[in-house]
């Protein structure tokens, strides 16, 4: 299909719904989602921002900003993933405990506004990882329209930029708790030194980044065109060491394949013991 023609399905597949709560990161995707959902539905469309230590602060205020550029109903909800202890023990599927935690609290939401459906902004590209919370979204009955209209990452961004979205170039974004290797426990304290660190070098003027918090190592991951910038300017890597240092890194080191998604992530097709998987 076109991109017209997906624009025109997933639309129709809205128009259907009577109403829709949108499970809304911030994100390009759940933002494209938000938009099409309140442009079809209106003040039936309410978007639901989740807020917990693993959320950095700076994508929750983007997510109420963004809201607000839509016009659409917002709300924002305090989860309790940390309060789980196999979520803190950070598993492979640790993904799926935090979804489970978020797709309960939505339901309560809809059932307290009478909303009939909960959507999510997995797109058909989100498939060919590894991800756990795809098979929590199926056992709670949330809704993938861009997944059900065959929407892929490109297409969410090329018809972003058409709608005139201001995140249609976003880069990717996941929780705090994804820089964390598995099995290494996750901490609020942890969270909140990776969340520094990241808004350091957010405000550096770098687009793409990740601060992977591996022992007490900082491995900096960078977009490749912006490396070279780091790499050569030693006063800026002085600044940043001491400053990563200060926020209690024993070290700090960048690494040389810079970013790439799901960089932590177990092979595609891996499953975890003991949890089956739904998604197929």
């Amino acid at each position: 299909m076109t991109l017209k023609q997906k624009t025109e399905k997933i639309k129709s597949l809205i128009r259907k719904m009577d109403s829709a709560l949108v499970a809304f990161s911030g994100g390009v995707d759940s933002t494209l989602v938000l938009a099409l959902a309140h442009g079809v539905l209106g003040e039936k469309a309410l978007a639901v921002t989740a807020q917990s230590a693993s959320v950095p602060n700076r994508e929750l205020q983007a997510s109420r900003q963004l809201a607000e550029e839509i016009g659409a109903r917002h709300r924002v909800i305090k989860t309790e993933e940390m309060s789980n202890p196999e979520y803190r023990a950070n598993p492979a599927n640790r993904c799926y405990h935090c979804k489970t935690e978020l797709y309960s609290s939505l339901k309560k939401v809809a059932e307290q506004e009478n909303i009939t459906h909960i959507l999510n902004g997995i797109n058909t590209d989100d498939l060919g990882d590894y991800r756990p919370g795809l098979d929590s979204a199926r056992e709670q009955g949330v809704r993938s329209p861009l997944v059900e209209t065959g929407f892929n990452k490109q297409d969410v961004r090329d018809l972003s930029r058409m709608m005139e979205l201001s995140i249609w170039n976003k880069p990717a974004m996941a929780c705090l708790s994804s820089r964390i290797p598995y099995g290494q426990p996750v901490t609020v304290e942890k969270l909140f030194r990776v969340e520094q660190a990241e808004d350091l070098l957010l405000s550096l003027g770098f687009k793409q980044v990740r601060v992977r918090h591996i022992g007490a190592q900082a491995s900096i991951e960078l977009g490749k065109d912006e490396m070279p910038r780091y790499q050569n300017d030693e006063s800026m890597q002085n600044s940043v060491q001491e400053k990563l240092k200060a926020l209690g890194f024993s070290s700090v080191i960048l690494d040389p394949e810079g970013y790439r998604m799901g960089s932590l992530n177990p092979p595609v097709g891996f499953i975890p013991r003991g949890l089956p998987r739904l998604f197929k």
